[in-house]
């Protein structure tokens, strides 16, 4: 371990490290080795060291990124010497249990090779996954007790979809006056005894064990035989084998585990770059972007995030603007300070009003100044209370460990009650006053639980920075980066298109001669004759995935049989691909088939040849035309006759119906936003679009509406509903009262497009409609579009 923690060193620090980084080295190896657990480390170099021998982006995260070990072996990017990050809250000698390593990989098919490789070396025997205990919650137990007392499953289903664990407390539901009311809208009667009994039955099972699942991602390595410590089985995934315990009868047992994670954004980045390098030429080394790039700042102070790590929600998004990050560590404040503890213990507020000087720096007690200098006097990270609770208290880095784990998902009264008179008798004897001694309790007790630690908000601002910096300077790659790596991240893919395309990125539609099975990057076009000299930036070009129904075999067959020879015609299409009706009448509607005509074919008049095809490959006439239209003479789908080819007795569909059958059939759309085709209608109501919104003055009364995109109502905004619109020129947010919420609850959660009318509140650039009135949208009964990102 010393001597790749050498070699290490010298990779990452030059020739000679200074003498501040060998101290530090020094000094957790000496821990390391007291405690027994080179093994452990030289477990998970070797992890980190298969993937980065096999190309497959990995990076630690969490604790571990306290280490300077961790650092020099490669494990983690974050220099905890550099950014003075305390090592106790990785790793210290009171704890006398195993260190927390989380790493994480490209989800799909990279992390599996991992997962592979650690059980390939470590054997049947000697490797698992943990299990994870799967507990009732509302939905679940609404359904399931619901199905025990023999409830109809219309009124089952109608309850579980207007039930909710953010709407509602854990227990007690009996008394509960919305959850009475929800029960009216599902029309049930609440003082009926067999709805009471059910009621009760859920209010029983809450949180009560109800199977056994796959842990996300931590595998348990054992020296001799796992099986004879605990029974392993088979997972139902292939290849996978779990033990029959959690992570925290693995922890108690004192069983090795490493969290092995899938992250959508690392499996995004590492799609990007090989086409960054093939289409424009450019080879982007992650590890050696430039630092602090004014233009990707710039692009974050603005919020225009949609689709980069991290920083992409509505409360992100809201804070940008007001923290005008300028440098990588604003970055990591910026992640790390919209997280529920420092918002529930008032911290957000105070540090912004610090950073913009409308508000004093000031210190619970001077001693405190070197550790909250760099935020300002405000507690933003876990390192920090942990430092507080050890110069404020005299805490050992044990004790103070043991204070963060006190107050955790398990937290004792007894326990937390013996720390913190533990904490105020230290602060007494070192002449803290009782304000300050209150203010840091708050702080500690608000915060412990959902804060983040400063390690781990650095290790993702490492890929937040990454993913922005592509997404201002290589926008189509980085789109089709994200698209790849679906399902992840807050917006569908409906939303990145447009934003793509606002930022000037030209995406084509899928078409059965041009598209892959992925989506793709092809040579764009020159927009100016007279810069024809200049490289033309690419254009993305839809992957036939994306296509709903679309069997990934037939896909391939396209592919396939286009590679061999190219399709004549729509007849030679069918005959040599073998679509079933469901398949080619998907492609024809979507105007995936349009290019087989030669001159482009209006969808509903390719539906008409395709109606009139033999579709049986058994049959003489497979492909050819066996009915054809009195109206008027055709082109045949073989192109023997002549006449016009768009001829087809059915009304062409219309612009609007065109995008619908778009979202419907792919979930996306390359033409105009479906609310382009409304804003005529809307101007003459005196809806305003988002952009119009970013002209107008703050507390003007206004109305706005938009494709209902995300909807939060987070446990820590003390019922206050936050929904986001979308439209042709951008994104407009709503904010809703909890009595509003309550009040526009079926149109809120039942409606894809919402009108919302209310004053504007413009803040430091950060704009919300505050609504008084929100009502649907209607578009149709057959209107499908893309589902939102609701309460997650």
């Amino acid at each position: 371990l010393r001597e790749l923690v050498r070699i290490g060193a010298n990779r990452r620090h030059g020739e000679r490290p200074g003498s501040r980084v060998l101290r530090q080295l020094e000094r957790e190896l000496a821990v390391i080795e007291k405690l027994d657990l080179a093994g452990y480390f030289l477990i998970v170099e070797d992890i980190t060291s298969f993937a980065t021998r096999n190309k497959i982006l990995c990076q630690g995260r969490g604790s571990a990124a306290n280490s300077a070990v961790c650092h020099a072996l490669g494990i983690t990017a974050v220099d905890p010497v550099r950014m003075d990050l305390l090592f106790e809250r990785f790793l210290s000698e009171e704890r006398g249990e195993w260190p927390d390593i989380d790493i994480d990989f490209p989800s799909g098919e990279q992390r599996e090779k991992v997962i592979q490789y650690v059980f390939s070396k470590y054997g049947t025997s000697g490797s698992a996954m943990t299990a994870n205990v799967i507990t009732y919650q509302i939905k679940l137990a609404v359904r399931e007790m619901g199905k025990v007392l023999g409830h109809a499953p219309e009124a089952i289903e109608r309850l579980s979809k207007l039930v909710g664990r953010l709407d509602f407390p854990s227990r007690g539901r009996s008394g509960d006056p919305e959850f009475t009311a929800r029960l009216r809208e599902a029309k049930l009667d609440p003082e009926a005894p067999e709805v009471r009994h059910w009621i009760d039955l859920i209010d029983a099972v809450q949180g009560l064990p109800r199977h056994l699942g796959q842990h996300s991602g931590g595998i348990v390595i054992a020296a001799g035989r796992l099986d004879e410590v605990v029974p392993i089985e088979p997972a139902t995934m292939a290849g996978r084998r779990i033990v029959q315990w959690d992570k925290e009868d693995c922890a108690d047992l004192g069983i090795i585990k490493i969290d092995l994670l899938g992250l959508g954004m690392l499996a995004a980045l590492e799609e990007t770059l090989p086409l960054i390098a093939r289409h424009e030429g450019v080879a982007v080394d992650l590890a050696a972007l430039p630092p602090d790039d004014p233009e990707t700042y710039a692009m974050m102070r603005r919020a225009d995030t949609i689709g980069v790590f991290q920083i992409e929600s509505r409360a992100q998004m809201a804070t940008l603007p007001r923290l005008k990050p300028k440098n990588f560590y604003d970055l990591v404040v910026e992640i790390a300070i919209i997280r529920p503890g420092p918002i529930v213990g008032q911290m957000v507020h105070p540090y912004l009003n610090r950073r913009a000087g409308r508000e004093p720096v000031e210190y619970p007690h001077e001693s405190l100044r070197p550790i909250l200098e760099r935020t300002l006097g405000v507690p933003i990270f876990q390192e920090q209370l942990l430092r507080i609770a050890m110069t404020a208290a005299g805490f050992s880095g044990g004790e103070a460990e043991e204070l963060r784990r006190a107050m955790g998902f398990k937290r004792s009264v007894e326990r937390m009650d013996k720390i913190e008179a533990r904490l105020r008798s230290g602060m007494r004897a070192r002449g803290f006053t009782r304000e300050a001694e209150d203010q840091i309790v708050l702080h500690i007790s608000s915060f412990a639980l959902y804060g983040f630690p400063e390690s781990h908000s650095a290790s993702f601002a490492l890929i937040a920075y990454a993913s922005a910096y592509l997404k201002r300077h290589h926008p189509a790659a980085f789109l089709v980066g994200l698209l790849r790596a679906q399902p992840m991240g807050f917006y569908n893919p409906a939303t990145l298109v447009k934003d793509a395309q606002r930022h000037g990125v030209e995406v084509r539609p899928v078409d059965v001669l041009f598209s892959q099975e992925k989506s793709d990057l092809e040579p764009g076009r020159v927009m100016n004759e007279r810069l024809s000299a200049a490289p033309a930036p690419p254009a993305v070009r839809i992957g036939l995935g994306a296509v709903g129904g679309l069997n990934r075999k037939t896909a391939e067959r396209i592919l396939t049989k286009r590679t061999t020879r190219a399709f004549e015609n729509l007849g030679d299409f069918v005959r040599r691909v073998g679509p079933d009706r469901d398949e080619l009448e998907a492609l024809a509607e979507l105007g995936a088939l349009a290019g087989l005509h030669g001159a482009p074919l209006e969808r509903r008049g390719a539906l008409w040849q395709v109606a009139a095809l033999e579709r049986d490959p058994r049959s003489l006439f497979a492909g050819r035309a066996i009915a054809r239209p009195a109206a008027s003479k055709t082109h045949d789908v073989d192109g023997h006759v002549g006449g016009p080819a768009n001829a087809s007795p059915l009304r062409p569909l219309s612009a609007l119906e065109e995008t619908l059958a778009d979202y419907r059939l792919a979930g996306l759309t390359t033409g105009v936003h479906v609310m382009a085709h409304l804003r005529e209608r809307l101007d003459r109501e005196g809806i305003v679009s988002a952009a119009q919104l970013r002209e107008m003055p703050d507390g003007a009364f206004v109305r706005t509406a938009g494709h209902a995109i995300v909807r939060q109502r987070p446990g820590s905004a003390k019922g206050f509903c936050f929904v986001t619109l979308e439209d042709e020129t951008g994104l407009a947010n709503a904010v809703l009262t909890p009595d509003m919420a309550i009040r526009f609850r079926v149109p809120l959660h039942q409606a894809a497009m919402l009108v919302v009318e209310g004053p504007l509140q413009r803040v430091e650039g950060v704009i919300h409609v505050r609504a008084r009135e929100v009502r649907a949208l209607e578009l149709g009964d057959e209107a499908t579009l893309p589902a939102s990102h609701d309460y997650r």
